[in-house]
């Protein structure tokens, strides 16, 4: 029998993911990055996700105060390596330290647009046609 492959991480890829997250954290409170974009902006590391065989961390970052987005994650990619090489400590049970991957995490913006759509006028008033149907 073939095993079923779906799209969900394993527990492991999951487990590994937020021990790769608090780590660079860890590494992004302690300044030990000298940029000073990185350093003179607060970062949010929302998630990372591992690839399946754990040699790729993808590492979804929002940074918060800056509207330049782009400079910011551009700046993490270009220390990457410095980063990587940082991690050693936290993640020394790993067989193989994962290249680090960094990206702009937009959920945050979906969020606000589906509470927009949520809060319009149009929702509402469906929503009230609604309760109304249910007290009758």
């Amino acid at each position: 029998m073939s095993k079923a492959t779906s799209s969900a991480p394993s527990q492991r890829m999951l487990r590994v993911g937020e021990q790769v997250r608090a780590a660079i954290t860890q590494v992004l409170q302690r300044g030990d990055v000298r940029d000073d974009l990185i350093e003179k902006t607060v970062i949010s590391i929302s998630e990372v996700r591992m690839s399946p065989d754990l040699k790729i961390a993808t590492a979804y970052v929002a940074p918060l105060g800056v509207s330049d987005h782009a400079g910011v994650i551009s700046a993490l990619n270009r220390n990457a390596k410095f980063i990587r090489g940082r991690l050693g400590p936290q993640l020394r049970q790993m067989k193989y330290m994962p290249e680090l991957r960094f990206r702009d995490d937009t959920s945050f913006d979906n969020y606000q647009k589906i509470d927009a759509l949520l809060r319009s006028p149009e929702v509402a008033r469906d929503l009230s046609d609604d309760a109304d149907d249910e007290q009758d």
